[in-house]
């Protein structure tokens, strides 16, 4: 049950962390210029936006790194060390028996 919430927190995280990376203008002009709008800066004014939307990256990083760790540390202790593939059965190897040599000759019989 905790797993299970903390993988859908983590899934949330991912998707926000696109988002609001998205949003954030860059040197050429953030994703609502793609749109033909200065949406951004009239929603938030030219300032605004850079420090709210660097503010919730720095949060929803912050929050990306700990249900990682979580996961990682719930994952170890649970599995404990050990390979991905233990649990599979090795599969015997198929090979076709080589051809001989030197054949011996059949003789025809009637």
């Amino acid at each position: 049950m905790v797993y299970g919430l903390i993988v859908a927190i983590h899934i949330l995280v991912c998707f926000f962390i696109i988002i609001v990376v998205l949003l954030q203008s860059g040197k050429s002009g953030d994703i609502s210029a793609a749109f033909g709008g200065q949406g951004s800066q009239t929603a938030f004014g030219p300032r605004g936006a850079a420090s709210a939307l660097s503010r919730a990256t720095t949060w929803s990083a912050i929050a990306f790194m700990i249900t990682s760790i979580t996961l990682s540390v719930y994952v170890s202790k649970r599995g404990g060390p050990g390979s991905v593939l233990q649990g599979l059965k090795s599969q015997p190897v198929k090979t076709q028996p080589a051809p001989a040599q030197n054949p011996a000759p059949t003789t025809p019989t009637k």
